[in-house]
């Protein structure tokens, strides 16, 4: 009797971790952007593949480095939407299509539940801290090498 009820605990100890954000980090790898005038700026990168992963993203975190990201993985192209719900810190994003050209980037508000949509259909979103794009010479028609996926 006693074994079962530590079983019974110790499920229900594994599902509250994994519900409250205390699971395993993400897998990180590294991508390089090519700009249009041929500068090659590199991110590390948390990649969110599934759709818990996704729904997570920055949520909570109170730090992002410069030079790293999240970048979210979609089974098939599709109009993207995103907010800021819970994210306390000021993001921007990267639409990107599944060749790896940028298509869109937006600055996003902490804690806004205000959708920020792509324009085209697109497989990826690259999230960084505000104005990282921007300092970095990142703009639309630039292009990510997704091949480490």
């Amino acid at each position: 009797m006693r074994f079962k009820f530590s079983i019974v605990i110790a499920i229900c100890f594994s599902v509250f971790c994994y519900s409250s954000g205390l699971k395993s980090e993400l897998e990180k790898k590294d991508f390089f952007i090519t700009t249009q005038d041929g500068n090659s700026v590199r991110v590390k990168a948390e990649i969110a593949r599934t759709d818990s992963q996704r729904s997570y993203g920055f949520m909570y975190r109170k730090k992002i480095p410069g030079g790293t990201g999240m970048l979210f993985i979609f089974e098939q192209d599709q109009i993207l939407n995103f907010w800021m719900k819970n994210t306390p810190l000021p993001l921007s994003i990267a639409y990107i299509d599944s060749s790896g050209k940028i298509r869109n980037i937006f600055d996003m508000k902490p804690f806004s539940l205000e959708g920020v949509k792509s324009t085209v259909s697109v497989r990826y979103a690259l999230e960084v801290p505000q104005g990282w794009f921007t300092k970095n010479g990142i703009k639309p028609g630039d292009r990510i090498d997704l091949s480490v996926l």
